[in-house]
């Protein structure tokens, strides 16, 4: 492992906000997760752990101050491997500190699909299962096997599969603090190492979303490749999402939130134009960006936060990238955020969560 002292954080997080880290870890292998969960790094004089921020991409957080003094946990551990191969799935494997699109276009080009509506999703590995990553009609637990992780408490390793994950909508038991002893949450207790993902041999498009549906039709293709999907998922969120090389953001900041089917009804006899989607267990998911762009806030700027001019669910950087002194902060981030949930309260009744975790 290799420890840094007051190291910027800026290059390190997509919104591009300028922090610093008191003392950075990082981390390339399993056993080194292991050494620092037992060094002195992690622990007060008393022993007890110490607060730890896991990064892994820096695509999904908030910095919301100057300082992050949680020892941070640069995740880089690499690798991608098929690790097994039964009658219904390819297993494959790979490190945390992996980026998840490079995951995906390796899977496309040893021929096995399944990843393909999640491409260019920010981020790496470690951090997908966290969040539960989806997009397009596909969420990770889809396609989840088990994943690997380090009890930062005991420096063991142990599996989960998809059950004990907890996954939920942009959720799982590793965003959650136990409220008492016993209970599984494992918020800054684990750090996820591994990675293993099912992928069908079976495959079969998924094209329930909207716009996938509208892009097989106008190729006139009704079984296109996993290749092919990919494409088109890249070029639609190359079209909607700025890429953050260029302007900061931390992706769609505000959860799709979802309402009961009389909620919905009372909804569209307001607003017959919002845009929303069944769910399987009969809630109605409503577009957040919709919600957001209907209450005026497309192309609106605070300080140095705005909301971006083609996805209203997006906030980005409106100051200069790597500039100290002109980069958006986390505290401009958090006020045009709560401003946005205000206004689409106070019109459709309906609280937006963030999708980032603030620091």
């Amino acid at each position: 492992m290799l420890v840094e002292k007051n190291t910027s954080l800026q290059n390190l997080n997509t919104f591009g906000i300028a922090a610093s880290a008191d003392v950075l870890v990082r981390l390339t292998s399993t056993q080194a997760v292991q050494e620092v969960a037992s060094s002195a790094i992690l622990r007060t004089p008393q022993g007890a752990l110490r607060p730890s921020l896991v990064l892994g991409g820096g695509s999904n957080i908030v910095l919301s101050g100057d300082v992050v003094h949680a020892v941070v946990l640069k995740m880089e551990i690499p690798g991608m491997a098929l690790v097994e191969e039964t009658a219904k799935h390819w297993i494959v494997q790979a490190g945390a500190g992996v980026r998840w699109h490079d995951l995906v276009e390796w899977t496309l080009q040893q021929g096995w699909g399944g990843l393909e509506n999640l491409a260019l999703i920010p981020g790496t590995v470690g951090a997908a299962p966290v969040q539960n990553i989806g997009a397009y009609g596909v969420e990770l637990q889809d396609r989840f096997h088990s994943l690997d992780a380090v009890d930062l408490r005991t420096g063991q390793v142990f599996t989960l599969d998809a059950a004990q994950c907890a996954f939920a909508y942009r959720d799982s038991v590793f965003k959650h603090v136990p409220a008492q002893a016993g209970d599984f949450g494992l918020a800054g207790q684990a750090v996820i190492t591994q990675v293993r993902l099912a992928l069908p041999k079976q495959w079969q498009p998924e094209l329930g979303y909207l716009e996938l549906q509208r892009k097989a039709e106008s190729l006139g293709t009704a079984q296109p490749s996993a290749q092919q999907v990919c494409d088109w998922v890249c070029a639609i969120r190359r079209a909607k999402l700025p890429d953050p090389a260029q302007i900061g953001n931390a992706g769609s900041f505000f959860k799709n939130p979802t309402v009961t089917q009389e909620q919905c009804r009372d909804t569209i006899a307001r607003e017959p134009k919002i845009v929303y989607y069944p769910l399987p267990d009969g809630r109605i998911k409503l577009a957040a960006g919709w919600l957001i762009d209907a209450c005026g806030w497309k192309g609106k700027t605070l300080g140095r936060a705005g909301v971006y001019e083609h996805q209203a669910l997006v906030l980005v950087n409106r100051g200069t990238l790597g500039s100290c002194d002109n980069s958006v902060t986390g505290g401009e981030v958090m006020t045009l955020a709560a401003a946005i949930q205000t206004s689409v309260y106070e019109r459709f009744g309906i609280r937006l969560e963030p999708e980032p975790i603030v620091v």
